[in-house]
């Protein structure tokens, strides 16, 4: 077995799929979560417990991962798979160092991307197309905005981690001017927002580029996505994902991340345009990102190939991927077929024809049963709640 363990922070999706590339190829893992609904249903391919919050419990969550790392004779690979623990670990960098293995970049460029006013100034710097957006903290500023938007719109929080503790959304669709007034004084008191038009076309016009470059921005992993279908349908995450190159984007995305010295693992996604024909910046997460599991099935090892390169293995760049490959999250892909089935977007036919060809499931997993249990009970508990407000 390798000596170095690896230990993940983060028992979503995310996390999970990080522990099944890793516990498969016998590497000893161990993860952590906040208690809630990730505490039950864990993984048994990882030993698991109850971690302190990244929020708010910082030096506790601190003194509990440098116990956890002494135990071990070697250096723990450190994983995160969600933005709270990324900027735990990029805050007390110099601290967890002594204790982990883990590549991120500067602390000061992931602040920027978690922060969507400046991610906007980077795009504009770039010359990056992006959604016509608006910044709005005054009466005055948001009837300005209401005069240059077309509607419907999005509201959208800046710091969208931050936001999504207190409204599980990730943008919130207004249909006019009397709404927007109605609904941004009460959104507000969540954190601050932008109202961004929203870009036409359906879930499959959104795409993906990411990335993994080393402490000397070697580019050691290259992956290119396409969404079929998200959940929610209109704004969400991936419910059914498949593998594409898209050398536009390579051309794209790959030299701007280059270029902000974004070294480790990180994703960009865009939105295609119809009516330009553009790739519009939507956001860049400096970190493992939801279908990152599809890479390894998809000739791309993410997660191994970061693990190798931390503990000094000296893999070799993977840049070439199988396309074709899809992804799927069970219960969000169901969820979303039920949605658009009702607006008559999708019919049973098309919704089978999503397991037709080589396929990978988010959580479904013979040898790892519970996260899929837990998570498939949750949405459908969570969906029927909804139904019955409603």
């Amino acid at each position: 077995m390798p000596s170095h363990p690896a230990v993940v922070l983060d028992l979503s999706a995310n996390g999970v799929g990080i522990i099944h590339a890793l516990a498969r190829r016998g590497i000893e893992v161990y993860a952590y979560d906040t208690a809630g609904p990730y505490s039950k249903g864990k993984s048994r391919l990882a030993s698991c417990a109850v971690c302190p919050s990244p929020l708010t419990q910082q030096k506790a969550l601190l003194t509990f991962l440098k116990g956890v790392a002494v135990k071990f004779d070697q250096k723990p690979v450190l994983y995160a798979g969600a933005d709270d623990y990324v900027v735990f670990i990029s805050t007390y960098r110099e601290e967890l160092s002594e204790y982990y293995l883990f590549l991120y970049p500067e602390h000061s460029i992931i602040e920027d991307l978690l922060d969507k006013k400046k991610t906007y100034d980077l795009a504009m710097n770039y010359s990056i197309p992006t959604a016509k957006t608006f910044f709005v903290e005054t009466d005055n500023q948001l009837d300005e905005a209401i005069s240059q938007l077309e509607f419907p719109c999005i509201l959208k929080p800046v710091f969208g981690h931050e936001f999504r503790k207190h409204i599980n959304k990730k943008a919130i669709k207004i249909r006019d001017a009397n709404q927007l007034k109605k609904v941004f004084p009460i959104y507000s008191k969540y954190g601050e927002l932008i109202i961004q038009e929203l870009i036409p076309g359906d879930n499959q016009s959104f795409y993906k580029v990411a990335t993994f470059f080393d402490d000397d921005m070697n580019l050691l992993a290259l992956f290119t996505l396409q969404k079929n279908h998200q959940f929610p349908a209109e704004f969400g995450t991936g419910a059914h994902i498949v593998s594409k190159r898209i050398p536009e984007l390579v051309e794209l995305g790959v030299p701007l991340l280059k270029d902000l010295g974004l070294k480790g693992v990180n994703m960009i996604e865009y939105k295609k345009d119809p009516r330009d024909g553009q790739y519009k910046l939507i956001e860049i997460n400096p970190r493992f990102w939801l279908t990152h599991s599809l890479t390894g099935h998809s000739g791309v090892d993410f997660a191994y190939t970061y693990y190798l390169y931390l503990t000094g293995q000296n893999p070799a760049p993977q840049l070439e991927q199988i396309d074709g490959v899809q992804w799927i999250y069970l219960v969000r892909y169901f969820l979303t077929f039920l949605e658009k089935r009702r607006n008559g977007e999708m019919t049973w036919r098309d919704f089978l024809k999503g397991f037709k060809g080589k396929k990978v499931f988010a959580l479904l997993a013979l040898d790892d049963p519970m996260p899929f249990i837990r998570s498939t009970a949750s949405h459908l508990w969570n969906a029927w709640k909804r139904k019955r407000k409603e």
